[in-house]
């Protein structure tokens, strides 16, 4: 089997011939070509053909079935400010800003900034944001996902990324957590409003858009956490919606799938109920406090599971062999091995060992062909 029917196998519930190995290596690569310290063996070659030397799939996260297109009266603008660059929005109804910061630090290793001021500070700001929001729309770009599947070919199956849920990108993106409790708390009409206005134009715009695609394994939600999206706020504003989007997409043959780089030990009967299908990048102990022992008994294998190496183990901070009883633990936990894709919780990280990753590959080769005999594993 290739990395693609095993992903396809998995995704219709049945058994692959052994469990595929597909972790997120780009940061770890672009790092390193930004710092000159890619080793020598890959010199000239692309991240797609060193993941094949060392035995990955790709995680094929770049697919697209929309693209976003800001309509109306809306002028933006960026400037500079030092290691800031500020965003603002101007509308009819008034103006909002944004700030994403980087450092020389973050630019060496090729990680992305940082938005550190959101476009909601107060009531006021709700107007302006429901202005851009009610002005966006959605163009079908199929054409383009099935060239970039096709590109992927047997290496991997593409994960689409379809945004979030209304009430957690109120809560990370617009608003902020801090901010956005306060004003769930101390102004619930306005803001029950602007969720209930994000889902409706979810619903007319991004769902029929989604669901009439080519694409199967769709990703809609991240970063859903025990404290932050806490079980009684997650049943109120975040389970029946994806309640009706699961049902929806589980009409077209199609997979819903939760980024969870998280803490999910408070919400994995939620997860479940919400209707999701797969938690990608999932993380563990020691990162976190669920433990990948403790989703899998509580899910079985009626939740795909994609990740459950934290990537703090990859690296000098965790000794050879704290890392080699840590995996030893993963394949044993998981056998037989069904819905079960290995990979790092979240990315490989720039101080992650090569010889870790080579030794990764070794252990699928001699323990994950399916099924996992756990007994064989001491």
């Amino acid at each position: 089997m290739t990395n693609r029917d095993r992903l396809l196998a998995i995704m219709d519930h049945k058994s692959p011939d052994r469990i595929p190995w597909i972790p997120r290596l780009q940061l770890w690569h672009t790092a390193h070509l930004h710092q000159g310290t890619l080793p020598d063996r890959f010199a000239g070659m692309s991240l797609r053909q060193i993941e094949r030397q060392l035995g990955m799939g790709t995680p094929a996260r770049e697919g697209q079935v929309f693209a976003a297109e800001q309509r109306g009266d809306v002028e933006v603008k960026s400037r500079q400010e030092g290691e800031s660059t500020l965003y603002t929005y101007r509308t009819p109804v008034g103006q909002v800003q944004s700030r994403y910061r980087s450092s020389a630090e973050l630019e060496k290793v090729g990680i992305q900034s940082l938005e550190v001021e959101h476009q909601i500070k107060g009531p006021a700001d709700f107007a302006v944001v429901e202005y851009l929001l009610e002005h966006m729309h959605y163009i079908p770009t199929y054409e383009k996902y099935r060239q970039y599947e096709a590109e992927i070919g047997e290496d991997g199956y593409p994960l689409v990324a379809a945004g979030d849920c209304p009430f957690h990108h109120f809560l990370q993106k617009l608003a902020g957590y801090n901010n956005a409790y306060y004003l769930l708390a101390d102004c619930p009409d306005e803001t029950e409003r602007l969720l209930r206005t994000m889902e409706e134009l979810e619903r007319e715009r991004i769902w029929p858009v989604v669901a009439a695609s080519p694409a199967r394994l769709i990703l809609h939600g991240v970063h859903f956490d025990s404290n932050m999206t806490p079980p009684p706020l997650f049943s109120r504003y975040i389970t029946p919606y994806y309640q009706d989007f699961s049902d929806l997409l589980h009409g077209h043959d199609k997979l819903l799938c939760m980024h969870a780089d998280s803490d999910s030990r408070l919400i994995l009967g939620h997860l479940q109920e919400a209707g999701f299908d797969m938690v990608e990048t999932f993380t563990t102990a020691p990162q976190v406090s669920c433990t990948l022992e403790e989703a899998r008994r509580f899910w079985g294998n009626e939740m795909i599971i994609w990740g459950a190496v934290p990537s703090v183990v990859l690296e000098e901070t965790y000794s050879e062999a704290q890392f080699e009883a840590y995996l030893r633990g993963v394949f044993r936990t998981v056998a037989p091995g069904d819905a079960f894709i290995l990979g790092v919780a979240d990315n490989v990280m720039p101080g992650a060992l090569l010889s870790r990753l080579e030794r990764i590959g070794e252990m699928v080769a001699e323990w994950g062909a399916y099924p996992i005999d756990a007994g064989c594993i001491v």
